[in-house]
């Protein structure tokens, strides 16, 4: 049978630049299918379900949802979408330990596990509050518009030239929420990988282009 390809796991604070650099990894290894955790939601929200209605509830106070509902969509994507031949970045799974270690069986399942790298964006909780209050969404196509690099000098958006504003569940009390939850919650699972040296951890607080650069440094020592 044939070597898997590569999958990744993006971990972090909200505002580290998960997507960012997910699109980068994207370009450089080619074949490999995203999964944002956040947009899956997302798209539920926006359906008139009760699940969707309360998703939506739960998402503009800044929460997270069941936990069993979260594993039910990145496992569905990942069962239904995937080929044999294809790796996969998982942008913001895990978020909880019970769900690190579900992953962990269904990599097993795939005999995935062992070409899966599980990478840290690491920032800082003030870092993160500041570039999540000023981040921006484009009101025409809904391109999510980071608050770092060369990023902070758009005016219009840089795809479809649509106006830029402040994502709804951008406000103060909502991002909070999320950073309070990746402190109390996510950050045992930062552990979980921690204990079984299967973390890279790289600093998020840099340029875009160097911290995509350690990514590949780390994961040719690997």
């Amino acid at each position: 049978m044939p070597k898997k390809p590569f999958n990744f796991t993006l971990i972090g604070r909200s505002g580290c630049g998960k997507g960012t650099q997910a699109k980068l990894l994207m370009k450089h290894f080619g074949n490999l299918y995203h999964i944002a955790a956040g947009d899956l939601f997302r798209d539920l929200a926006r359906t008139e379900s009760d699940t969707g209605k309360r998703i939506r509830r739960i998402l503009e106070k800044g929460g997270l949802p069941l936990e069993d509902l979260a594993i039910s969509l990145w496992m569905h994507e990942l069962a239904y979408k995937i080929r044999e031949d294809q790796g996969f970045i998982l942008d913001g799974v895990p978020r909880r330990v019970e769900e690190a270690k579900a992953l962990d069986r269904f990599l097993e399942f795939l005999e995935r596990k062992e070409t899966t790298f599980n990478i840290l964006l690491d920032i800082s909780r003030e870092e993160a509050f500041n570039r999540l209050s000023k981040r921006r969404i484009c009101k025409k196509c809904g391109r999510l518009v980071p608050w770092i690099g060369e990023f902070k000098k758009l005016k219009v958006c840089d795809k479809c030239s649509g106006p830029l504003v402040t994502r709804p569940d951008d406000t103060p009390e909502a991002i909070n929420n999320r950073l309070d939850f990746y402190d109390n919650t996510v950050i045992k699972v930062v552990k979980y990988y921690e204990e079984q040296n299967r973390l890279i951890k790289i600093n998020g607080e840099q340029p875009i282009e160097d911290v995509f650069k350690d990514i590949l440094e780390a994961l040719k020592q690997k």
